[in-house]
Parts: C-alpha cells; sequence; structure tokens
C-alpha cells in the first residue's frame, strides 16, 4: 500500500525554502560559466588626451632633431678626418725627405759664383743638373702639401720658427727674423719643421700681429 507523500516535504519545496542554498548554487553557475562581475569603465578626459600627445608629440620630435644633429656632426668629422689624412698622411715620408732638398741646397751652395763663372762646360752643366733635380723635388714636394717657409724679414712666429740667436739691430722691428740657418717646411697648415733663425734685437716694439 502507498502512502502519498505530505507536500511540505517535497523536494521542490526544499529547495526553494533554502535560500543560502540556491545563493551557493548561483555563485557556482556563475563561476562555472567563467563571467567576472563588470567594473565601470572610466572615459578619459579629452582634454588629458591631448595633452598626453602634444607631449609625446615634443618628444619625438625633439628625438629626431637630436639625431639629426649627431648624423651632421658625424658627417662634418668624418670629412674633417677623411681631408686631414689626405693633407698629413705623408708627413713622415715628407719629413725625412727635408733631408735630401738640404743636401741639394747644400751642393749648389758649395760652388761659388765665381767658381761657376770660371768652370768649364761639364761642371756648369751638372751645377745646372743639380738645379734641376732641386726643382723637380721641391715641386714634388708641393704637390703634396710641402713648401718651403720664408721667414727673412717676417715677425718671429714661434709656430714656425725657431730661434737660434739674437743679433743687434736697431734698425728693425724688435723679434724680427734677419737670419735664416735652416729652411723651415710647412704642410698644410701646420709646421712639418721649423726654420732657424736669427732674431733682430733692440730695435722698437714689433707691431701686433692682425687677427685672422
Amino acid at each position: 500500500m502507498q502512502y502519498p507523500q505530505d507536500p511540505a516535504t517535497t523536494p521542490a519545496d526544499q529547495t526553494t525554502a533554502d535560500p543560502k542554498a540556491a545563493s551557493a548554487e548561483g555563485a557556482h553557475e556563475t563561476s562555472l560559466s567563467g563571467e567576472a562581475p563588470q567594473s565601470p569603465v572610466t572615459e578619459p578626459e579629452p582634454f588629458t588626451e591631448l595633452e598626453n600627445l602634444h607631449a609625446e608629440n615634443a618628444a619625438l620630435k625633439e628625438r629626431v632633431l637630436r639625431t639629426l644633429a649627431e648624423m651632421e656632426n658625424l658627417r662634418r668629422r668624418t670629412e674633417r678626418e677623411v681631408a686631414d689624412a689626405k693633407t698629413y698622411g705623408v708627413t713622415s715620408f715628407a719629413r725625412e725627405m727635408l733631408t735630401l732638398a738640404d743636401n741639394l741646397r747644400r751642393a749648389l751652395e758649395a760652388v761659388t759664383p765665381e767658381a761657376r763663372a770660371a768652370a768649364d762646360p761639364t761642371l756648369t752643366a751638372f751645377v745646372e743638373g743639380i738645379e734641376l733635380t732641386e726643382r723637380a723635388f721641391l715641386a714634388s714636394l708641393a704637390r703634396q702639401g710641402v713648401k718651403k717657409i720664408e721667414p727673412q724679414g717676417q715677425r718671429f712666429d714661434p709656430n714656425m720658427h725657431e730661434a737660434l740667436f739674437e743679433a743687434p739691430d736697431p734698425s728693425v722691428p724688435n723679434g724680427t727674423v734677419v737670419q735664416v740657418v735652416e729652411t723651415g717646411y710647412s704642410i698644410g697648415e701646420r709646421c712639418l719643421r721649423p726654420a732657424k733663425v736669427g732674431v733682430s734685437r733692440g730695435g722698437p716694439k714689433a707691431a701686433p700681429a692682425p687677427e685672422k
């Protein structure tokens, strides 16, 4: 014999009657679905966004300008180094060749004008050959940027001249080169070998050098 169930104790009524169980079940279903509760989204202020964009644009512009300036400085420095290498790359070799120029000049100065005037044609041709060799050699040095320093009568320049002695001479300004003992040479704008000179002393004060 079956007895009718009490409606107050049915399963459906038990689930409905337990709010905590219903709440736990709802939370469980939410966790299983993977959906988190959404927080309200705050929209950025338009003026703040614009200011940020302006600041970023200014920073990028400054970085680009700095990079361009560095590239320009690098280009100029490279050009200067290439030009210096081309001009001064033969400095050591040219300095060694100055001995040959000195010896050619000494050979010519050893023949006095009187001896040359009384010399036979063979000696005259020999001396002329040495002169031609000296001119060709100095022309070769000039093509490499090497030139003679001509200090006679000029104001003494410690960057280009080396003073060996002082000579009393009141007729010229004090510090004037009055005698060249050994020829000097320059290469480009630099001194390859200073001219060894004698400098005047006792004359009027020399005028200041003009500004370059």
